[in-house]
C-alpha cells in the first residue's frame, strides 16, 4: 500500500480528507465498492474506482490499498481490559499442556519479578491437562517461593492461590466459597482477587491497559466494551481505563459497571463513574467450568446445580429501576436456571414499567449459553441483546469438550444456539470475554460460522455483522459499525485471500466468488484457511495501528 499526500495549508490530522482506492471496500452501500472517502472522522462516500477519480484532486491524501480489503473495525463486546493486559505482560498459563508445565511457568515468572510484587497470572484449565486436577496450595507455595500468588481459572470464576495471598485477607476462611485445598469461589474468590489487584500500582495498571488496547488495535478492533464492577475490579481501575482511553489514540472504550440499582440516585452514580450502563458482569450465576453456573438439573460430574446470585425478584427490581432512569441494565447469566430467572425477572419489570420501555432500553445479557426454546422466545419478545462469545464453543464444545464433561453430551449440544437466536430476532453482539478467551475477531467469526454443533451455525456474513455493527447496536447506536456515508470512520485494512459469500451448511460448501451475487464478499474462513492479517486500524479517522508489512 502506498500513500500520496496532496499539499494543504490547513489540513490537520483531525480534519484531513482521505481517499482510499484500489482495493475492496466491504459496504452495504455498494457491494462492488473499491474506494472510500473519509472526511472529519466520518465516511463521506463509498463507490467504484472510476468514480473515485472525481475526488482525487480535492483530498488531502490518496491511499492506495493495493488490493487490500477494507472492513468496519470490529467491536469486542465483552472485555476485561486490565486483566487482558496483565495476561499479555505477565503470567499466562493458557499454553501449559500439563500441571507440571504450569508450575514451571509459575517458577520462571517468580524468578524475574521484583521481590515485593504480588504475582498474578491466569488462563489455566485443568480439564485440558492429563492430570485432570488443579495445582495444590503446597505446590503453588513452592513454585511461588512463598510469595503471594493469584491464579484465576480460565473462566475467572474460581482461583487457586498461595498461602501468602490468603494471609493478606483477614477472615478469608469464614467467607462463602473458601475451601481448604480447592479453588476458591464466590465471596472468597472476590476477596482474594481484590487483594491481589489492590497490590497493583497505577503505573503497572496503566501499562497493562495500554498493552491490551494496543493488542486490540493490532487485530482490527476499534471498540471494546469494558465489563467492570465491584466484584471484578474497582472504581479506580475503571475510571483510570476510561481516562486513559479518552486521552490517547486507540480503540474506543465503552464501560459497563456491574452494580445493582434501586433508584434514580443510584443510577446517576453509575453514570458519574463514566459507565453507560449498570450491566456486564452483574452475576446471576457463575460458570460451567467452575461448576457455578446455575442449572435446572445437577451437573453430570457434580452432585449439585451450581450457584444462584440473583433471583427473578432482584433482577426485576434492577431492570425496572434502570428502565425508569433511562439506563441500560444487564446481567451475566450462563446456566439454564439463571437464564430462566433473567427472563422471568425482565418480564416482571416489563409488567411494571411497560414492555415498550423495556424493549427500547436494549437491556443485555452476557454469555447466555444455556438458552431453551422458552427463554429464546422470551429474549426476543423482551428485546434483550445477547452479548455472546463464540470462542467458548470452539474451546469447550464438542462431544469430548468441557461442556460435555460438565453436562453430558445431550445438554452440551444445546449450548450457544446462535442460529435459533438469530431466527427468533435476538440481536447478537460478539465478544471474547478476554482474557477468558483471546482477542481474536476473525477467529470468533469463524467459531460462529463453524460451530461444533452444526444446527447452531450462522453465515459468515451474520457472524461478521454481530462482531461489527452488533456491538454498536448493543450500546444503542444504529449509525455505526458499517461503512456507509455518515458513519464513524472506524475501519481496518486487511491482507487476505479471495473474498467469498459463505453459508452455514456442512453438507454443501455453498459459497461464491461471483460479484453478480450483489452481496459484499468476506474472507474464506473455512477451518484451516489462513485468517486475514491486519495492516492498519483507524478509529474516528485517526490511525491507531500500522502493521509491520503495511
Amino acid at each position: 500500500m502506498t500513500e500520496r499526500t496532496v499539499p494543504s495549508s490547513s489540513a490537520t490530522p483531525s480534519d484531513r480528507t482521505v481517499l482510499l482506492r484500489g482495493g475492496e471496500v466491504h459496504s452495504p452501500a455498494d457491494p462492488f465498492a473499491t474506494a472510500m472517502v473519509v472526511e472529519r472522522g466520518h465516511v463521506a462516500w463509498v463507490g467504484s474506482e472510476g468514480a473515485a477519480d472525481a475526488f482525487a484532486s480535492g483530498v488531502d491524501e490518496v491511499f492506495d490499498l493495493d488490493g487490500a480489503l477494507v472492513t468496519p473495525a470490529f467491536t469486542d463486546a465483552h472485555v476485561h481490559t486490565t486483566s487482558t493486559g496483565l495476561a499479555l505482560t505477565g503470567l499466562d498459563l493458557s499454553t501449559a499442556r500439563t500441571l507440571d508445565e504450569a508450575l514451571a511457568l509459575v517458577r520462571a515468572h517468580a524468578a524475574v519479578r521484583p521481590a515485593g510484587e504480588v504475582l498474578i497470572g491466569g488462563g489455566w484449565d485443568a480439564s485440558r491437562w492429563p492430570e485432570r486436577r488443579h495445582p495444590s496450595r503446597a505446590e503453588l507455595d513452592s513454585a511461588a517461593g512463598g510469595r503471594p500468588l493469584y491464579l484465576p481459572r480460565i473462566d475467572v470464576h474460581s482461583a487457586v492461590v498461595s498461602t501468602a495471598l490468603l494471609d493478606l485477607v483477614p477472615g478469608i476462611t469464614g467467607l462463602t466459597g473458601h475451601h481448604p485445598d480447592e479453588p476458591l469461589t464466590g465471596a472468597a474468590h472476590h476477596a482474594v482477587r481484590a487483594a491481589a489487584h489492590g497490590a497493583i500500582g497505577p503505573a503497572q495498571r496503566a501499562a497493562a491497559q495500554r498493552a491490551a488496547l494496543a493488542h486490540a488495535a493490532s487485530l482490527g478492533i476499534g471498540t471494546v466494551h469494558e465489563c467492570a464492577g465491584p466484584d471484578i475490579s474497582d472504581e479506580e481501575d475503571f475510571a483510570g481505563l476510561l481516562k486513559l482511553a479518552a486521552g490517547e489514540r486507540g480503540p474506543r472504550v465503552f464501560g459497563y459497571w456491574a452494580e445493582q440499582v434501586a433508584n434514580a440516585k443510584e443510577a446517576e452514580r453509575i453514570r458519574e463513574l463514566g459507565a453507560i450502563g449498570a450491566a456486564g458482569d452483574l452475576f446471576v450465576d457463575g460458570s460451567l467450568g467452575s461448576h457455578t453456573a446455575c442449572l435446572h438439573r445437577p451437573y453430570a460430574d457434580a452432585p449439585h446445580t451450581g450457584t444462584a446470585h440473583l433471583d427473578a425478584a432482584a433482577i426485576a427490581a434492577h431492570v425496572a429501576a434502570c428502565t425508569e432512569a433511562g439506563l441500560q441494565a444487564g446481567f451475566h447469566a450462563i446456566g439454564d436456571a439463571a437464564l430462566t430467572a433473567v427472563a422471568d425477572g425482565v418480564r416482571a419489570a416489563a409488567d411494571k414499567v411497560g414492555l415498550a420501555r423495556v424493549r427500547a432500553a436494549r437491556h443485555r445479557v452476557e454469555h447466555a449459553e444455556m438458552l431453551t426454546p422458552a427463554t429464546i422466545a422470551a429474549f426476543a419478545d423482551l428485546g434483550l441483546t445477547a452479548s455472546v462469545q463464540p470462542a467458548f464453543d470452539a474451546a469447550w464444545g464438542g462431544e469430548q469438550g468441557m461442556y460435555a464433561q460438565r453436562l453430558g453430551t445431550d445438554r452440551a449440544r444445546t449450548l450457544n444456539p446462535y442460529a435459533a437466536m438469530l431466527k427468533a430476532g435476538i440481536p447478537l453482539a460478539f465478544g471474547s470475554d478476554s482474557p477468558v478467551t483471546p482477542l481474536d475477531p476473525w477467529g470468533t467469526v469463524r467459531a460462529a460460522a463453524f460451530h461444533r454443533t452444526p444446527e447452531h451455525r450462522v453465515s459468515v456474513r451474520a457472524a461478521f455483522t454481530a462482531h461489527t455493527r452488533g456491538g454498536w447496536r448493543a450500546i444503542g447506536r444504529d449509525d455505526a459499525g458499517t461503512l456507509v456515508p455518515g458513519a464513524p470512520a472506524d475501519y481496518a485494512i486487511w491482507h487476505t485471500g479471495d473474498l467469498v459469500v459463505q453459508a452455514p451448511d456442512d453438507r454443501v460448501a455453498r459459497w461464491s466468488t461471483d460479484p453478480r451475487s450483489g452481496t459484499p464478499g468476506l474472507p474464506d474462513l473455512t477451518p484451516g484457511a489462513e485468517l486475514p492479517v491486519c495492516l492498519r486500524t483507524v478509529v474516528a479517522g485517526h490511525t491507531v495501528y500500522v502493521g509491520p508489512n503495511a
